[in-house]
């Protein structure tokens, strides 16, 4: 997890370096949250492109291991699934279904279908959808699993849930802005510890800040410290 406030006065300690003004809390929350989706779902398409082609050296291992490393930060697993048909409101990839069998007392995995699929294998002794070989279809609602009959009990997945938004909380004293991380809506960034730097850069690039210096990233680390020194003072 990435500290908000850290980012914040650093973006602003760049900001001012490069004589560009002031960047309110209002519109650095709205670039905090573009940023850290913009690296989130990077991560997926790197991932899939490095399996795509795949490789045997250690140097593409760690690639992989890292990315798996940083989407694993959002994963959840057992979340039951309202309904048997309603989705996590938080859902961003859906990973794998499962049908607890209340006689058994044992989950099964539930396969993807698509409607056409679905159509196809319906009637069909062979393929047709069981309590032991259930299948899923996605719906406007969320899903629906079937296997002799319609399940609406006993669902539960495993997904990667969509990163809180972050919120740079304050109140305002003497017409200034100061940090509160107690105030109920305060959130940080939800991304690996090593995305940092990248948040600050990311974030400065949607405000309209491009640094031609990368040694200027030292100057705002030295900065964003001496602003915080001063805050708790």
């Amino acid at each position: 997890m990435v500290n908000i406030n850290t980012v914040y006065q650093r973006v602003l300690a760049l900001a001012n370096k490069e004589q560009r003004g002031y960047i309110t809390p209002q519109e650095f929350n709205l670039f905090a949250n573009q940023a850290q989706m913009n690296i989130f779902e990077q991560y997926f398409y790197d991932l899939n492109q490095f399996l795509r082609v795949p490789g045997n050296d250690s140097a593409y291992s760690d690639a992989i291991n890292i990315l798996e490393e940083k989407i694993a930060l959002f994963e959840k697993s057992g979340v039951t699934v309202g309904g048997g048909t309603t989705l996590p409101n938080d859902l961003y990839k859906l990973s794998l279904v499962k049908w607890l069998n209340p006689i058994e007392n044992k989950n099964y995995t539930v396969e993807y279908v698509t409607r056409k699929e679905w159509f196809e294998m319906k009637d069909v002794e062979l393929v047709k959808p069981t309590d032991n070989r259930l299948i899923y279809i996605r719906n406007k609602n969320g899903i629906s699993v079937i296997g002799n009959t319609g399940k609406n009990t006993g669902v539960t997945c495993d997904y990667v849930a969509i990163p809180k938004t972050p919120k740079w909380t304050y109140i305002v004293v003497d017409e200034k802005a100061l940090y509160n991380p107690n105030a109920s809506d305060h959130q940080n960034f939800q991304l690996h510890i090593s995305e940092q730097t990248q948040l600050v850069e990311k974030i400065l690039q949607l405000a309209g800040i491009t640094l031609k210096d990368p040694s200027l990233y030292q100057v705002g680390s030295a900065e964003e410290n001496k602003s915080i020194q001063q805050q708790k003072a």
